[in-house]
């Protein structure tokens, strides 16, 4: 059983920046794309940024591309989101979550992940 663990939320100001991390605690196997998602209140849960097994191709939501880097670390099991330029609407809690299908990750299956994290509270002030 696989179990993303998420660390880095907090409170920022607008304009300012915060770090994600999220590692993959019990056995892994390798083979799991990673991606971020969000879900602010009262809204559904929606797709932010994923990356690959091997960390040669990304994928980001249109409302984060130029603010948002996802990075990863195979050596660590780690997938970390570098989130510059926050505005108050970036408030919501962040998702980890881990699959093996790329589409499922990216085409936002919600239902369909095979592992999600407990989340990361980002609350960005004007």
């Amino acid at each position: 059983q696989v179990q993303p663990v998420e660390s880095g939320g907090g409170l920022v100001q607008a304009g300012g920046s915060l770090r994600l991390s999220c590692a993959a605690s019990g056995r892994t196997s390798g083979g799991y794309h990673m991606g971020w998602f969000r879900q602010a209140p009262g809204k559904e849960r929606e797709f932010v940024a994923a990356i690959t097994w091997s960390g040669t191709m990304t994928h980001y939501a249109d409302f984060v591309k130029g603010r948002f880097t996802i990075s990863r670390d195979n050596a660590k099991n780690t997938v970390d989101l570098q989130m510059n330029n926050l505005k108050p609407e970036d408030t919501a809690v962040y998702y980890c979550a881990f699959d093996k299908i790329w589409a499922t990750l990216t085409g936002g299956s919600i239902g369909g992940m095979d592992y999600w994290g407990k989340g990361t509270l980002v609350t960005v002030s004007s």
